[in-house]
């Protein structure tokens, strides 16, 4: 069973990124072409990537991931210098206002996706260490919010607020889950509210963003635009879709439409049929996921494999809703599908830890 469940987390994983590469090219090759003199610039990127994340894919398979507990405080220290290094001028590159990557030539990284894994596994390893303490608020509570608290900070500063909304969920769930008391999390939900409004409503972009998901007709060559297009797209491929690489909103009309609204475009091209089927695809990943995470021999294999779950799980929740016109625009990719380097190559290292996970739950 254990077996097939592993088997199963990869085909899946395999035909989504298969569906990625075809569709990253289909929804990037004119704008490449227009912009870089080479319809195959996305493509060749992205694919270079996906070699680098089946190569760590492949050593996340084969180390034992309980040795990722010896490793976890060093890993969440090596992230948060690392994020504070990209705030930099000169080090970190600014890309539209946001300074969220290092690039050498070809070579981009973004830290964020790093530390959510490292803060995912020292998340696991707190609850294991702390295990008889967790329901206490200054010794099981306080700790992971205050690394938490840190973490996030940096990663506003960038600014990046999907990313903060969905690391800060999934670790908050790993403690509820751990045990962590109900009312600790609700009282600091309930005392970050003001603070969500006046990150959301005190910069101009994001209110901008609010007001337009509300209604983007208000604005619907500005602020509205983005919202627009993208149900434009999937709304106009029907049933069946208009035909693979037969979009017309990729032709310049619907901004990122190889990376955060990639969703879109396939909804387009391939229909309701097409996007019904991405949902169920990861809807069977989720449903393997859960079996990986019952599965596990030990509790800190538990806390990451459902980490680990649960991140994907949102990312993929929240690029789809934002797509469709559910949730405000959020910068953050679709997980095997969306073109992005860093994104791709961390969704894949997570992909072999579970596969680790569930390989170990063979042998009790």
């Amino acid at each position: 069973m254990v077996r097939k469940t592993r088997i199963n987390l990869l085909t899946i994983s395999i035909v989504l990124v298969c569906i990625g590469i075809v569709m990253i090219y289909s929804s990037s090759s004119i704008y490449a072409w227009e912009r870089y003199g080479d319809s195959f610039y996305f493509l060749k990127r992205h694919l270079s990537f996906l070699a680098v994340g089946l190569l760590f894919t492949f050593l996340a398979m084969i180390v034992d991931y309980r040795s990722f507990r010896k490793y976890s405080r060093p890993m969440l220290m090596v992230a948060i210098i690392l994020l504070v290094l990209v705030l930099i001028p000169g080090i970190g590159r600014e890309v539209s206002g946001a300074r969220r990557w290092f690039r050498y030539k070809f070579i981009s990284f973004q830290p964020s996706e790093f530390a959510n894994l490292a803060l995912i596994i020292y998340t696991a390893d707190f609850v294991c260490r702390k295990a008889d303490k967790i329901k206490m608020l200054v010794r099981g509570f306080l700790p992971p919010m205050c690394v938490l608290g840190a973490t996030v900070l940096l990663i506003l500063l960038q600014p990046d607020l999907g990313t903060v909304i969905a690391l800060s969920s999934v670790v908050l769930l790993m403690l509820f889950i751990a045990g962590v008391r109900g009312r600790y999390i609700l009282t600091l939900i309930l005392s970050s509210l003001p603070a969500l409004y006046l990150l959301v409503f005190s910069v101009p972009y994001r209110r901008a963003r609010i007001l337009a998901f509300l209604n983007p007709w208000l604005d619907p060559k500005g602020t509205g635009f983005q919202i627009i297009q993208s149900q434009v797209a999937i709304g106009s491929g029907g049933l069946f879709g208009r035909g693979l690489g037969h979009s017309q909103q990729k032709l310049f009309y619907l901004p990122a439409a190889h990376t955060d609204f990639i969703f879109s475009i396939i909804g387009e091209e391939l229909g309701l049929l097409g996007t019904l089927g991405i949902i169920v695809l990861f809807m069977i990943f989720i449903q393997q996921g859960l079996k990986v995470i019952k599965n596990a021999q030990d509790k800190f294999g538990y806390f990451l494999a459902l980490g680990l779950v649960l991140m994907i799980s949102l990312k993929a929740i929240i690029n789809i809703g934002v797509s469709c016109g559910a949730f405000p625009t959020k910068g953050l990719p679709l997980p095997f599908i969306s073109y992005g380097g860093s994104s791709l190559i961390f969704d894949m290292v997570s992909l072999g830890i579970l596969i680790n996970i569930a390989r170990t739950g063979e042998y009790p």
